[in-house]
């Protein structure tokens, strides 16, 4: 029921979008027009109608810059016009507003999040409080998906790929945005990590150092950031289009068929190996599967060696729900196959997350022996 359809496999993405400078200044010095044609080939007319979206000017985040090029990816509003301003006369004859206006008003298309009283999230189980990204994705993801797929937005591929884009990318820009903490404690991040999309956008702001602060200069960065929150939003989707769908279909097949490769439920065997782990906590929670998963197995394709990796405890922690036992942890070959009692045994790190043998009846005996142990 999970598998992808034909076109996935075969479905590649061919637009390429230019960028038409210089940037064109309205009367009001505050406000600029970001002037964009968003054509199938170099030298495509622009539309004499296209609609015009507004943001605000200034500092831009990673939030308006991809509510930006996600609302251009619509029917409706298929390479509009970026106007970025904060002047409230512009503003209200735009044909959309994000980020800016203090309205939210998907009938009028108006999607900031800023006014006091908003609180809108995603749903469908998600509590995070939506910026103008999440705003724009909760009204037209599924549209741009459907697009991407070539299917009706009806279509049950598209809503697993609407939630799984949202879980997996978008909230995180929402949350960020927004200012929520990752993690409910008051202790100090153990490290900095500026690697994040949000941080890389931001940096895409004018330096003060900068001797050229005008708008041209401004909004010629604005672009580079739609183009950089756009192109790595897109490249979720088709990620989850092209690999991830497909590998939920085999990870279900594996966890029906987990109690006939060992008594216990507890050992799943990969027979085509795909991206499992993520699939596999949300499968184990949808069927119901309790025991959880303790091990997994499948085939090294390099190597042709079967491998028994113990599955985490949630997908974003490193420790083992059981791991490889300890008095495995560190050997390899002989010594680690006589210490087993498992003939073709090649190592076990040293954290017990992972072991490895020649044979899948050798992985097998490794993780019936660790489950007892």
């Amino acid at each position: 029921m999970w598998a992808a359809t034909k076109p996935f496999s075969n479905f590649h993405f061919h637009r390429q979008w230019h960028f038409t400078l210089p940037l064109l200044l309205m009367a009001n010095p505050t406000t600029a027009r970001v002037s964009a044609s968003f054509s199938s080939s170099p030298g495509s007319p622009v539309h004499a109608s296209l609609k015009r979206v507004g943001t605000h000017n200034g500092s831009f985040h990673c939030d308006e810059a991809l509510g930006c090029f996600m609302i251009r990816l619509t029917h409706k509003f298929s390479n509009a016009e970026i106007v970025r301003t904060r002047d409230p006369q512009v503003l209200e004859g735009l044909d959309a507003v994000l980020d800016v206006g203090g309205v939210y008003d998907p009938s009028r298309d108006r999607y900031d999040h800023h006014q006091k009283g908003f609180a809108e999230v995603f749903g469908h189980g998600f509590s995070t409080k939506l910026s103008s990204a999440g705003l724009v994705y909760k009204h037209f993801g599924k549209e741009i998906i459907a697009n991407e797929l070539k299917v009706d937005e009806e279509h049950r591929d598209v809503h697993y790929i609407y939630l799984a884009v949202y879980r997996s990318f978008m909230e995180a820009i929402d949350a960020i945005d927004n200012g929520v903490n990752q993690y409910d404690t008051d202790q100090p991040p153990k490290y900095v990590n500026n690697t994040h999309l949000s941080s890389r956008v931001g940096r895409l702001n004018l330096d003060w150092t900068d001797p050229d602060q005008s708008p041209e200069k401004e909004n010629e960065a604005f672009q580079r950031a739609m183009a950089l929150a756009g192109s790595e939003f897109l490249d979720s989707v088709r990620f989850h289009i092209n690999s991830w769908l497909p590998a939920m279909s085999i990870v279900m097949e594996t966890l029906v068929a987990r109690q006939t490769v060992d008594p216990s439920g507890e050992i799943a065997v990969l027979n085509n190996f795909c991206p499992w782990k993520l699939h596999l906590f949300e499968l184990e929670g949808e069927m119901k599967i309790d025991p959880p998963i303790k091990y997994v197995l499948y085939q090294d394709e390099r190597s042709k060696q079967w491998r028994v990796q113990a599955v985490a405890v949630s997908p974003d922690r490193f420790e083992s729900r059981k791991p490889l036992p300890p008095q495995w942890r560190g050997l390899r070959d002989d010594e680690l196959s006589k210490e087993a009692g498992i003939p073709g045994c090649v190592f076990v790190h040293m954290s017990g997350f992972i072991g490895g043998n020649q044979s899948y009846d050798g992985a097998l005996a490794m993780a019936r022996a660790a489950l007892k142990m």
